[in-house]
């Protein structure tokens, strides 16, 4: 498989944010993702929000079934990414602004 370009990336952002409901994000994503692809997703997110609100380590693990690597780097990405997944946590009110 070759290298996807950065402007790629871009137009799969930019169609991304043209999505104007819940409904046309499912039929995008389901159209676009396999099943276990949404799910992963999903499962980061829940992840990134227990963390965000100090849920313990050991039962994001127990309630997810997800390895200690995998909430680690979640976790990593939260406190030290780009940004994009606090500025969303914020949002979405799990996270003080």
């Amino acid at each position: 498989m070759r290298k996807v370009s950065p402007r790629d990336i871009r137009e799969l952002y930019a169609v991304i944010l043209s999505l104007r409901n819940t409904r046309e994000a499912n039929s995008f994503f389901k159209d676009l993702l396999t099943e276990g692809e949404i799910e992963e997703f999903a499962e980061r997110w829940k992840v990134a929000s227990m963390i965000a609100r100090k849920v313990p380590y050991t039962s994001i693990i127990e309630e997810t079934g997800l390895s200690s690597r995998t909430v680690a780097r979640v976790a990593r990405w939260v406190h030290k990414g780009t940004g994009g997944l606090r500025l969303l946590l914020k949002r979405r009110g799990v996270l003080r602004p």
